[in-house]
């Protein structure tokens, strides 16, 4: 019988407060939860729904310094202690969950990695809050604090389980941190579709290819405001079947952003739900 799909989200994740009249909101892992809640019935025996634990600090540290999680950490005991959300980067504000937050969404990339790769589940699927593609090694920026998807990508490598990784970033922004994380980094291979020109944060173009030993393992998409689901189906298909040809991964992890809908407030692009 094949594996289950896993569902993976921390209770601290909805509790990320950046306010509602933030793009990036408390309400949607709760619409999430609630839409696979009402699906339960039909899901027994596909999906199982599993808590994460918090990750331990020493599996983000193989991704970002101790200095940048620190001050994640302290902004976020001064959010609490203060009773209100505060900033902390371009974009990026900070609350009272967020530490925890980060840690839970951190632990179920890490979770569902390992149950992949180790045969418990066929796939995996985690709601992380706050997201994390934008944010570089050291740097905050675009909602995003701590990768996720890098962290996730560092722990099956130390851990064996797996030594070329593939990223897969659909989003309607570039995933610019990943993509700063594993630009020299021959073993991991980044592929990101998004909105440009000019869009934030303006990086991403098909000319950024990977830098030193990591040249070759990079590949941009950039497509323009207006794209369809069939036009952005045939573009990944295309990049993927062009990566393939070079590049051969044990795991491939998604950065799945579902802002190019058409209905996104921030994005241009016109995919419908059963585009993705």
């Amino acid at each position: 019988m094949k594996p289950p799909v896993g569902f993976l989200m921390h209770e601290a994740a909805p509790l990320h407060d950046t306010g509602w009249g933030h793009p990036e909101h408390q309400g949607r892992l709760r619409a999430l939860a609630s839409a696979v809640g009402k699906d339960l019935l039909t899901l027994h025996g596909h999906v199982e729904m599993v808590e994460p634990p918090l990750a331990p600090i020493e599996a983000l540290e193989r991704v970002h310094p101790l200095a940048h999680l620190e001050a994640i950490r302290h902004k976020a005991e001064e959010a609490e202690a203060r009773g209100e959300s505060l900033p902390f980067a371009p974009d990026t504000v900070v609350s009272g969950a967020t530490w925890e937050a980060v840690l839970g969404s951190a632990g179920g990339a890490i979770l569902a990695a390992e149950r992949v790769a180790d045969g418990m589940f066929s796939s995996a699927f985690v709601a992380t809050r706050p997201p994390g593609h934008h944010a570089t090694a050291t740097e905050a920026m675009g909602f995003c604090l701590v990768n996720h998807v890098a962290v996730a990508a560092r722990h099956l490598q130390a851990t064996g389980r797996a030594e070329r990784i593939a990223i897969v970033d659909w989003d309607v922004h570039h995933g610019n941190g990943t993509q700063a994380i594993f630009e020299e980094d021959p073993t991991v291979f980044f592929l990101s579709l998004h909105q440009a020109p000019p869009f934030y944060p303006g990086t991403g173009q098909a000319e950024e290819v990977g830098l030193g030993a990591g040249r070759g393992t990079t590949r941009n998409v950039p497509l323009p405001a207006g794209t369809d689901g069939t036009a952005f189906g045939r573009a990944l298909q295309e990049a993927l079947a062009e990566a393939a040809t070079t590049f051969r991964p044990d795991m491939i992890l998604i950065s799945a952003g579902y802002d190019a809908l058409a209905a996104d407030p921030l994005g241009g692009m016109a995919l419908e739900p059963q585009d993705y």
